[in-house]
């Protein structure tokens, strides 16, 4: 079993912000706002969550094989 990384580096699209975030481990996040433009991030069509279309890892669901599969 492969270890699940909780630590993503979000990069906001819309100003080039990056903020270093601890992820939930139960639940994907549809909505980020970013601290510094207050853009609100929302994933990308095919992913499950602003983790898995903005950060540097996918979200812990999506590291788990049988897990969250996206929209």
């Amino acid at each position: 079993m492969s270890t699940v990384v909780l630590n993503s580096t979000i990069t906001c699209p819309a100003c080039g912000h990056r903020k270093d975030e601890t992820m939930p481990t139960d639940a994907c996040v549809w909505f980020y706002e970013c601290e510094h433009c207050k853009t609100v991030l929302k994933p990308k069509l095919g992913d499950c969550c602003v983790y898995c279309s903005y950060g540097t890892s996918r979200c812990p669901p999506m590291q788990q094989p049988g897990s969250c599969r996206g929209r």
